[in-house]
């Protein structure tokens, strides 16, 4: 009998950030409907919570447990050192014992928010030398790149990028970005994020009167380039959305605040806090088919992250995105509502209600076209996990040949 064959997933998951962990639940998805005999197993941020969540065995990503905590003291700042090279051996050892692994989706390859190169850019360059190594085939499914500023991250990306046995991307502007970073991506795909494979809630039904907004919030402050202005960012992202928040319940309204990753709670306390009226409530989703099931009850939804607008138009719910990267722009174009963006690093309340306002007027037509796309790429995606089946799992031969290797 041929032995299952060994497949890891890899990545921040399980760390508090919705979008990611939906990431995972699709990827799963696809091995347990696809390939139901492998074997599968994590290695990432928070293994309690992924194994917990999602039945597979996991393994920390990182040696250190203060790896994303700010290191001023010497003793911290040593441990992360540490850290960096016990996972060196880590990382290698956890990649030989796979035949695949899969890093499902997630921005891996870009820098839209803050990202040190010694962190997961790191992490992510350990693993695919190791899989070019060991044999191992790593495979970058669905995800997202970005200019990189700094020149260390850029690198790491770009090898990273170079040594991974195949990649596909959620936008061609990712592709397009590796590209110009020097990797050959000719034999590349592009496909519909990893989310839209997930199921989808019941439609709700538009409410007359007007009835419930979401308004996704982020505990935004700019990209990896816009630190010396983070704090500024921020509070004119906070503000604009406060006043957003507070037009809408003078309008009677009710309005219900979504996050996508745990950092974003104090941002809805901030906005509870200065609108304090009962039409204004937080929903406590902790994972992206809640989001969905919120996202499908509201009439409109405005939101900021990435996978909150996911979740919104794969529920069919017209959207106006609160936009703080070009991935947010190629998504809303991808289905069909390019002129309902607006810059979070500029909100101007007045501007962007007028946005909302136009976007209500046409309700019911967006509600067809979001119909329409969705079905769209639900058939991409299918394609997306055909491909992948083809480079990954042509045959079990490798998963033989590695058992006999390691057979004393």
């Amino acid at each position: 009998m041929r032995p299952p064959v060994r497949v890891g997933v890899f990545g921040l998951l399980g760390s508090g950030n919705l979008g990611n962990d939906g990431s995972l639940e699709a990827v799963l998805g696809y091995l347990r409907a696809e390939h139901p005999e492998a074997s599968v197993d994590a290695l990432c941020g928070g293994p309690e919570v992924v194994t917990a969540r999602y039945g597979i065995p996991a393994t920390r990503l990182h040696w250190f447990r203060g790896e994303y905590r700010t290191a001023s003291r010497a003793g911290a700042i040593a441990g992360k050192v540490l850290g960096k090279l016990v996972d060196v051996v880590r990382t290698a050892a956890w990649v030989r014992r796979h035949d695949v692994v899969i890093v499902p989706g997630m921005g891996v390859l870009e820098a839209t928010l803050p990202l040190r190169p010694w962190g997961f850019p790191y992490s992510l360059f350990l693993l695919c030398a190791a899989g070019r190594l060991f044999g191992t085939k790593v495979a970058l499914v669905g995800v997202g790149a970005g200019p990189v500023g700094n020149r260390l991250t850029r690198v790491l990306v770009r090898r990273s990028a170079r040594l991974a046995a195949y990649r596909s991307y959620r936008d061609a502007q990712s592709r397009d970005a590796l590209r110009e970073m020097g990797v050959d991506t000719a034999r590349d795909e592009v496909y519909p994020d990893l989310a839209f494979a997930l199921p989808t809630p019941p439609a709700g039904e538009p409410s007359n009167p007007p009835g419930p907004v979401c308004v996704g919030v982020m505990d935004f402050h700019g990209g990896d380039d816009d630190r010396a202005r983070a704090e500024e960012i921020h509070r004119r992202y906070r503000d604009g959305t406060t006043r957003f928040v507070r037009a809408l319940v003078e309008d009677g309204r009710p309005v219900r605040l979504l996050t996508g990753d745990e950092c974003d709670r104090s941002v809805v306390a901030a906005i509870l806090q200065a609108v304090d009226s009962p039409l204004v409530t937080a929903a406590e989703a902790t994972s992206l088919a809640d989001l969905m099931k919120e996202t499908a009850a509201a009439d409109t939804v405005v939101a900021t992250r990435y996978h909150n607008l996911v979740c919104a138009l794969k529920a069919g719910t017209p959207t106006l995105a609160l936009s703080y990267a070009a991935k947010s722009d190629a998504l809303m174009d991808r289905m069909g509502l390019a002129a309902y963006c607006h810059p979070a690093r500029e909100v101007d309340a007045d501007r962007l209600l007028e946005q909302f306002r136009a976007l209500e007027k046409r309700s019911a037509e967006l509600r067809r076209t979001l119909a329409e796309r969705n079905l769209v790429a639900a058939r991409q995606l299918q394609d997306q996990f055909t491909a992948l089946t083809a480079a990954l799992f042509p045959t079990t031969d490798h998963a033989q040949a590695r058992t006999r290797q390691e057979t004393p």
